[in-house]
């Protein structure tokens, strides 16, 4: 599961990023709302989380004009504002509300709630063009016709098709197929890639976004 983290304070910053990794999460952690702009645009999530106020604005803002567009993200808001007026507020756009100081464990643990509902939200079946993904009975025909898979080769596959044609980076695709212990200048992914192009043949629907990942569109 990924995590998106915004926050100023490079020391808690760093530290949200180090204890959701411990907790096994792979996590994004930025300083200002352009930057995770940028990182929503290029990564799915299973969660945000953000902190109430920034020096590029208020987070709380940000998340209701993207709940506008019916944005589904699950969103944690961190803050040091604590009155029933910020707490409404705060529930109202997003999906939970933690007051500094915090306990790091149970941060952790609300994280986990939100990604899990996010998982259960997600539809059953994902197409792209001709391609289905079954995750009930985790399976991918192209045209009707069944493909095998490896358990590698299925990950990469649903993270791609889960972003709904939005690029996804190399490091989003391993975090999520591999785990944080994998290298990033290793080619494990590019040989995955080469060998999902080739068992869904043509036409062509992984795309190469350069400089950043890899994209499917029909």
């Amino acid at each position: 599961m990924r995590v998106l983290v915004t926050e100023d304070d490079e020391n808690l910053r760093v530290a949200l990023d180090a204890a959701l990794r411990a907790a096994g999460f792979a996590v994004d952690a930025v300083a200002d709302l352009p930057a995770a702009d940028e990182a929503l645009f290029v990564n799915p999530y299973d969660c945000a989380v953000f902190d109430r106020m920034l020096p590029s604005g208020d987070a709380l803002r940000y998340v209701s004009e993207r709940r506008r567009a019916d944005w589904p993200m699950p969103v944690l808001f961190l803050t040091a504002r604590d009155s029933v007026a910020d707490r409404i507020d705060g529930l109202r756009f997003g999906d939970d509300y933690l007051v500094k100081p915090f306990a790091m464990p149970e941060l952790v643990a609300r994280v986990r709630r939100l990604c899990r509902r996010d998982l259960t939200s997600r539809p059953d079946v994902l197409r792209c063009a001709d391609v289905e993904l079954d995750n009930g009975k985790h399976q991918v025909t192209r045209a009707g016709v069944l493909l095998t898979l490896t358990r590698k080769e299925y990950l990469v596959l649903e993270r791609l098709m889960t972003a709904g044609g939005r690029p996804v980076s190399r490091a989003a695709l391993l975090g999520y197929a591999w785990d944080e212990a994998a290298d990033p200048g290793s080619n494990v992914l590019e040989v995955v890639i080469g060998r999902l192009r080739r068992k869904l043949r043509e036409p062509v629907l992984i795309h190469t976004v350069r400089g950043v990942g890899y994209r499917m569109t029909g």
